[in-house]
């Protein structure tokens, strides 16, 4: 039986290729995006995950469908970057709305149908930027942290049910997240031009990460795998930095990354 997928933010980057692993492999892939129209990499539902009552009706149109849904990748979200004393409440609740709270809206639909299977897979995208704090995008980095930390909660409250739970830890991706992300340089004055500085540098490193391709399939083959791990990070040195923040005091930590993001 084929398995039934479920991706947001399907239509780019790493979703939009591991939509098109997965249709290779012979799932049966449903994207959701804000998007009118998909790619053809998988079968479009244009919904936005800010919307509780476009979340449910996406659900349900895979549901009546396929009558299960197997795995659930939680891939949409954007980036913002500024100086949280410049940046605008309404942008921070609109940062986690859409990374956070985006993917709490899916999973909340398909948790019941997962638990009513006894099986089921929900893969969420969250960042090494969750356990590793990034200057001038701190709303980015909070909100994939929080990811990370629900995710650890969901996993021993699922267990039981034969859900699995898998937070995924991408370091730098060359996909069109870069050019998306809504800038503010407020500040940039009173902080030096390290707001200007910061930004250059976290661009210069997406433009030049892991391809969009290779992370998509990466996240393509945990959706496959037997089993998974709760945590991983997508990206050998990045498994590396993870790793340092185990074994750091938090201010060397803290101190070591403002060298290369707050200078």
């Amino acid at each position: 039986m084929k398995k039934v997928i479920l991706i947001t933010g399907g239509t780019s980057g790493i979703g939009l290729y591991a939509a098109k692993y997965l249709k290779e492999a012979g799932c049966t892939v449903y994207e959701l995006s804000r998007r009118n129209e998909g790619t053809g990499a998988a079968i479009h539902i244009r919904a936005d995950v800010t919307d509780e009552a476009q979340v449910k009706d996406a659900v349900r149109q895979v549901m009546d469908a396929e009558g299960r849904i197997d795995t659930v990748i939680n891939n949409a979200g954007y980036g913002i970057s500024g100086a949280v004393e410049f940046t605008e409440t309404k942008d921070a609740i609109r940062q986690f709305d859409v990374n956070f709270f985006g993917m709490v809206r899916v999973n909340k639909e398909v948790l019941p149908i997962m638990r009513k299977q006894r099986s089921g897979r929900i893969i969420n995208i969250s960042s090494v930027a969750a356990p590793i704090a990034i200057p001038f995008q701190a709303y980015y980095s909070a909100s994939k942290s929080a990811i990370r930390t629900y995710s650890m909660a969901l996993y021993s409250e699922v267990k039981p049910y034969g859900i699995e739970v898998c937070t995924i830890m991408p370091g730098d991706i060359a996909t069109g997240f870069t050019d998306a992300r809504k800038k503010s340089a407020a500040g940039d004055h009173e902080y030096g031009g390290r707001i200007h500085r910061s930004v250059e540098v976290m661009e210069h490193d997406e433009r030049n990460g892991i391809p969009s391709v290779k992370a998509g399939e990466y996240v393509a083959k945990k959706a496959l795998a037997k089993h998974v791990p709760v945590v991983c990070t997508l990206g050998g040195k990045y498994k590396f930095f993870v790793f340092l923040t185990r074994i750091l005091p938090n201010r060397v930590l803290a101190d070591l990354v403002g060298l290369i993001y707050a200078k």
